[in-house]
């Protein structure tokens, strides 16, 4: 027919001159966009968080609510209603926040190992989901407040149904949400610790900050009248990775570079 076909050895020599297409899983070759804008959201992220939580914890509630006074609570909370909401507000986007910085510490983190980073990114969604679930106390709280005047309750009852929200909203964060949190500080420290990109007594402050919420949670849960707040002071890892964040971010990362450091 006058078509050239070319023989079986002709085919096999043309596909073997290909040039392999390289897998690689270090962070400059994410598609999930620039590893230094994910480090800068990331960082971003917990340092609005940083400044919104002891905002709606020091602020908001430790000056509005009177440990064992509900009538004082109550009226606090009557005079300052617009600052009370607002507290709920921050606390609000805190989770929203927390959403993307599970999002992002993933990236960064997976290529030390996927399963894990992938485990430690659902423990910080489950931490946010039971914490929405639990900031609805202080919403329902807030409307008790609100609809006071119409309310055919007596005002007692009032007081103390504004109190009891208020401690649902206490334990359930205290008591469980912080024990998911402080499991995602287990597995985000762990994976630091592994990370070539980060130092290693980061990823050991982390771990400490894990165990401090931790004691806090079962302490709430196991201990009548548990009154120590041990994360308090086991919290600079946190603080520490937030400025690690924003010096990668400025730096960069190793240009194929290894992720993982030899055990």
């Amino acid at each position: 027919m006058g078509t050239n076909v070319a023989r079986p050895t002709e085919w096999i020599f043309v596909t073997s001159t290909r040039e392999p297409a390289t897998a690689t899983n270090h962070l400059t070759s994410s598609t999930d966009g620039s590893p230094r804008k994910i480090a800068l959201v990331a960082g971003l992220g917990l340092l609005i968080m940083a400044l919104l939580a002891p905002f709606a914890v020091f602020g908001v509630l430790e000056a509005l609510v009177v440990s064992g006074d509900p009538t004082a609570t109550f009226n606090n909370i009557s005079e300052s209603e617009g600052l009370f909401r607002s507290g709920i507000a921050a606390f609000l986007i805190v989770i929203m926040l927390d959403v993307v910085v599970a999002w992002a510490l993933y990236v960064l983190l997976r290529p030390v190992n996927r399963t894990v980073a992938l485990l430690t990114a659902w423990l910080r969604l489950a931490f946010a989901a039971v914490f929405a679930s639990v900031l609805v106390n202080l919403l329902d709280a807030a409307q008790i407040v609100a609809g006071a005047e119409q309310s055919t309750l007596e005002a007692e009852q009032l007081h103390a149904q504004v109190m009891s929200s208020i401690a649902s909203f206490d334990y359930g964060w205290t008591g469980i949400a912080l024990a998911i949190f402080g499991l995602h500080l287990f597995g985000l420290g762990y994976l630091l610790f592994r990370s070539a990109e980060f130092p290693k007594f980061l990823g050991v402050l982390v771990i400490l900050a894990g165990v401090g919420y931790l004691i806090d949670s079962f302490g709430t849960i196991l201990v009548p009248d548990y009154a120590l707040t041990i994360g308090v002071f086991t919290f600079v890892g946190e603080a520490l990775l937030i400025l690690w964040l924003f010096w990668k971010a400025i730096k960069g990362f190793r240009s194929g570079a290894e992720t993982v450091t030899n055990m």
